[in-house]
């Protein structure tokens, strides 16, 4: 009986032997190949319209604004389209010498999300960071919404702003002008940027120094 078990052992090892390598290769490798990048048209357009400003910055200025804050009076606005892959775009929004903002959109497999970075000047994160939201629908090849997810409402909450619940930010991206807006009941904000006039790039926003 043992004898018989050795037999076909032996048989099975001869088997594997005469398997090309190559043949075992492709399915490991086959095992690892990352998913396919899913996008749909007007997300894509969107994505790729502010893409081809990448590593440019442009001068911006506040055109609705119906609860003033001193934060942004008197103050330079400069977007800086600054790192950019196939699925992520970094643009830091500097606001005078503060450098705490970025804007993070990223192509998610069910559309597009954004995301605020917020950093303190040492790079560490603030406390109210990475709120933002999901587009829900196609949206435009110009337009795209994103309303609060589920995260920033309960970081709104944790933080004594529950108003900013209701938050929906949409971006606008026309050939000459980039909109940034920000709106819920009885709130509304938006900075434009002018396309048509890029600038000195600022120096790397908060806590992305090195990166």
């Amino acid at each position: 009986m043992k004898l018989k078990k050795i037999k076909n052992i032996l048989v099975l090892s001869a088997c594997l032997a005469t398997v090309p390598l190559t043949a075992v290769a492709s399915k490991t490798n086959s095992v690892h190949q990352p998913a396919p990048l899913v996008s749909i048209a007007t997300h894509d357009a969107f994505f790729n319209a502010i893409k081809q400003h990448c590593g440019k910055a442009f001068a911006g200025k506040i055109a609705v604004d119906n609860a003033p804050s001193a934060a942004f009076k008197d103050k330079a606005l400069i977007m800086h389209v600054r790192k950019c892959s196939e699925s992520e775009l970094q643009v830091p929004f500097h606001i005078g010498d503060n450098a705490s903002r970025t804007w993070i959109i990223t192509k998610t497999g069910s559309g597009l999300s954004l995301k605020h970075d917020h950093r303190h000047h040492d790079g560490s994160h603030d406390a109210q960071t990475m709120y933002g939201g999901h587009t829900v629908d196609a949206g435009w090849d110009t337009v795209q919404s994103f309303p609060a997810d589920q995260y920033s409402k309960e970081l709104f909450v944790s933080q004594g702003i529950p108003q900013s619940v209701g938050n929906t930010w949409q971006m606008f991206i026309y050939s000459e002008k980039f909109s940034y807006r920000l709106v819920r009941q009885g709130r509304e904000f938006r900075v434009d940027f002018d396309l048509t006039k890029a600038i000195t790039p600022p120096k790397a926003p908060w806590g992305y120094e090195n990166d």
